[in-house]
């Protein structure tokens, strides 16, 4: 997938712009993955539930990578392995990805996040405030909901 420039958009309207960097079925979902889970690795990826082809999977995070929304270096334990993690331009994707969890709180009865009462709560109030927190969070290799690794 190419790198999309100023010459290579469709029209410069600022939905299309968002659109062609972001609008796929897949890009949202790994910086999803990153910033609620703290995902890091393309096996990490491999495993979200939707279930992500690997061709697909590494299409989509070169693409990212290319855009300037992830950057990717060798894991420190594991020189074999490379970390994905957003960069300032992917970290301001933030707030859109969480007005976009309100919105699909609002009409999927059976939303996920439902189950996280207290943060959604939070999330709902004061969007832009923790949309700061968060993005503080994930620049300092944190997540929102960090899972154990045992």
């Amino acid at each position: 997938m190419k790198t999309t420039s100023k010459e290579d958009v469709r029209s410069h309207c600022a939905v299309n712009y968002g659109v062609e960097i972001f609008g796929d079925r897949w890009s949202l979902l790994i910086i999803r993955d990153i910033v609620f889970v703290g995902k890091k690795t393309y096996g990490e990826f491999l495993k979200s539930e939707e279930g992500i082809a690997t061709n697909v999977l590494a299409s989509r995070l070169a693409f990212l990578e290319e855009q300037g929304i992830l950057s990717r270096a060798p894991s420190p334990a594991d020189g074999r392995k490379d970390f994905y993690t957003l960069t300032e331009k992917g970290l301001d994707l933030i707030p859109i990805m969480f007005n976009i969890v309100i919105w699909s709180a609002k009409y999927d009865s059976k939303s996920y996040v439902r189950q996280s009462k207290e943060f959604f709560a939070r999330l709902s109030r004061s969007p832009m405030q923790v949309s700061e927190e968060v993005k503080a969070l994930v620049r300092n290799g944190g997540c929102v909901f960090p899972v154990s690794k045992e």
